[in-house]
């Protein structure tokens, strides 16, 4: 816990002395838009949930996230895990190197972004940042003691298909997942639509303003794997989801999420933070 306090107070720090940018992901956690961070632009997330195993003791497990924008067409994150577990206990769950590529400058209808990933956690990572397989809450039953010591050393593919239309965005994802050490290959989806209460800025800055407010949809769940490719016995959620962007650039997202299948945790809840620095490289330097 007191390597996440100094992260927080570092964020803080950050937020305190940069001017605000604003980025365009939308208000989702689990699906990805097609769009990139600016190039030179740095972006600080934490994304979290909280749930409460069936049978088990709630749990709290965060993933801490820079994102930085190689080039226009190049995005490149680091991920940092954790989980706390009432009655067990919090540890480091691992890292996540994610790069997204984007085939045009231009905007289309749709635009694909290519999405590669290697995963280097433990089995009692319980971030949830996809869901592949046939990934289910029984994953999280193992205690801590026994599930670190399971390695995750995984690379992700997917594929990025984004639009946006009259202030909807429209995303689709498609998962791939493979262990490094064996079979099978599991895959996943998810999808997300999202729209701001209003398309139209106030001329004065405000926290409240509509146009400060997303709200959207996201449904994501695993597909199978090579061995037995089929919906059976798989999770799958739905994800209403609200973002809100303050005139500091200080963002916040909450997004109640329902199982709606046995595999499923029946319920939990997502939150997180983010803020982003414009030109990031050239305030290093100077």
């Amino acid at each position: 816990m007191k390597q996440y306090a100094s992260w927080a107070a570092f964020l803080g720090l950050f937020f305190c002395i940069q001017q605000p940018s604003f980025a365009f992901e939308g208000p989702y956690f689990v699906t990805y838009t097609h769009q990139l961070e600016e190039q030179g632009n740095l972006e600080f997330e934490t994304r979290s949930m909280t749930a409460r195993r069936s049978g088990g003791d709630r749990f709290l497990a965060s993933a801490m996230e820079f994102e930085y924008g190689v080039l226009g067409w190049w995005t490149t994150e680091l991920y940092l895990d954790g989980q706390g577990t009432l009655g067990d206990s919090t540890l480091y769950t691992g890292s996540r190197w994610e790069n997204r590529f984007r085939f045009t400058k231009q905007e289309h209808w749709i635009n694909p972004v290519l999405y590669l990933e290697f995963e280097n956690t433990n089995g009692a990572d319980k971030t949830l940042l996809e869901v592949v397989g046939h990934d289910s809450q029984a994953d999280l039953t193992a205690p801590n003691a026994t599930s670190r010591l399971e390695k995750a050393r995984e690379i992700e593919g997917k594929l990025l298909l984004g639009g946006n239309w009259r202030g909807w965005n429209f995303s689709e994802n498609f998962i791939v997942e493979k262990n490094i050490a064996h079979a099978p290959y599991e895959f996943g989806y998810a999808v997300g639509v999202s729209h701001p209460l209003a398309l139209q800025a106030r001329p004065n800055r405000c926290n409240l303003c509509p146009e400060n407010f997303q709200v959207g949809l996201e449904a994501y769940g695993g597909l199978g794997d090579t061995w037995d490719m089929n919906l059976k016995e798989t999770s799958q959620y739905l994800a209403p989801a609200l973002e809100w962007t303050m005139a500091s650039g200080v963002d916040f997202k909450v997004s109640p999420s329902f199982g709606l299948t046995a595999s499923s945790i029946p319920f939990f809840v997502r939150f997180g933070v983010s803020y982003e620095i414009s030109q990031f490289a050239r305030r290093f330097h100077k």
